[in-house]
């Protein structure tokens, strides 16, 4: 199936405030011809149409695809969801009409979009696939909690911590800033390491960023006994190397 001159856009949307979205996410947004919405149920709703909708031009004709992703790890749940997604998306791409997939985030970190992007160049040759970049939870999480991610000569770990967090230990001695992302119920195994490591003050935990409902919790013990889910994240930052500027911090 050839996709001619179609375009598939990735567009990220940021972490959650409405007022993040860049103007170029913007004008992409009120130029594409389908705007494919991703969701985690079939009956709820879509967080990043709540981030973009007041951004649409009312009245807009843009249709509105809505696509239900489970959230799990489990490629026999998933699988179903991004067939029956790829069939939609491509009987638009078939009709000639853009797509804008929104994607919560970045369209490049850990996001839904990137398994459409890989896919796109051999479902529809033809089709042209632009990202358009938006702000990282990575860096909005941080930013709400008064922090500085990195300095100096300080390296950083992103963790997907629904896939497992058997290595913080490690993480810690080689890394000056883990992020640990995505967290569910790893968050008493993510403080357990945290504690074992000295490093209770150096932790921060941040649940929806940006959003209504933002929760910053410094002393991370209190949450221990707690199950986060995608939008909440965990950040240590050590500050060993940091100050590269008036030579502070360790060698």
């Amino acid at each position: 199936m050839s996709a001619g001159g179609t375009i598939l856009w990735g567009v990220g949307v940021g972490p959650g405030a409405p007022d993040l979205v860049t103007l170029r996410a913007i004008a992409t947004l009120r130029k594409a011809d389908v705007l494919a919405l991703p969701r985690s149920s079939d009956f709820g709703g879509s967080t990043a149409w709540s981030i973009v909708k007041e951004h649409v031009e009312p009245g807009a004709q843009q249709e509105k695809l809505f696509l239900t992703f489970p959230m799990s790890n489990d490629p026999s749940r998933v699988r179903p969801s991004w067939d029956r997604a790829l069939a939609e998306i491509g009987a638009r791409i078939a009709a000639g009409k853009s797509v804008a997939f929104v994607t919560e985030g970045d369209p490049t970190l850990y996001s839904t979009f990137v398994y459409l992007q890989r896919e796109a160049p051999r479902r529809w040759p033809g089709v042209r696939v632009e990202v358009v970049p938006g702000v990282t939870s990575v860096t909005g999480v941080p930013a709400a909690a008064g922090i500085a991610l990195a300095d100096g000569r300080e390296r950083i770990a992103i963790v997907p911590a629904a896939y497992g967090v058997d290595d913080a230990d490690e993480l810690f001695r080689r890394f000056d800033t883990v992020v640990f992302m995505k967290m569910g119920p790893q968050v008493g195994q993510v403080v357990e390491a945290i504690e074992r490591n000295g490093l209770l003050d150096r932790a921060v935990y941040v649940a929806k960023a940006t959003m209504r409902g933002e929760r910053i919790v410094r002393d991370v013990r209190e949450v221990a006994g707690e199950r986060g889910d995608c939008f909440a994240m965990m950040v240590v930052a050590q500050k060993r190397r940091s100050g590269a500027l008036f030579g502070e911090g360790e060698t």
